[in-house]
């Protein structure tokens, strides 16, 4: 059972998996920071200094703080656009790289081998 375990988590695909987790984490800290301590003051500045997450009602004796509901979907629009510029940003890398890959026609290296084989033949 050691044996099989020591397999599986030494696996690249679980590897990977791992350094994808600890980046996602620091990538996530990153975008926290720069929705917290940039993005949202100019927001506020901009909305004449309101800060969402402060705003609240009472109903009873409940305080409903609809002000951080409001914050939370503002960090999650602007983490999600974030994640999706990085994202598109990697895809047109992978195009270009993609595109400079010459295309090998399978055909064509069943050919070269004939070829080859021919010529080695006489």
């Amino acid at each position: 059972m050691l044996q099989e375990f020591k397999k599986f988590a030494l696996k690249g695909n679980v590897l990977d998996l791992a350094v994808a987790v600890i980046i996602g984490a620091a990538f996530g800290k990153i975008v926290t920071s720069l929705v917290a301590d940039i993005i949202m003051p100019l927001v506020g500045l901009l909305m004449g200094g309101i800060n969402f997450s402060k705003l609240s009602f009472t109903v009873g004796n409940a305080v409903v703080k609809y002000g951080a509901f409001i914050q939370s979907i503002l960090d999650f629009l602007i983490i999600a656009f974030s994640i999706f510029m990085v994202v598109r940003f990697f895809n047109r890398y992978k195009k270009k790289e993609e595109a400079q890959a010459p295309i090998v026609d399978n055909k064509e290296v069943l050919l070269k081998e004939i070829r080859d084989l021919l010529k080695e033949s006489k």
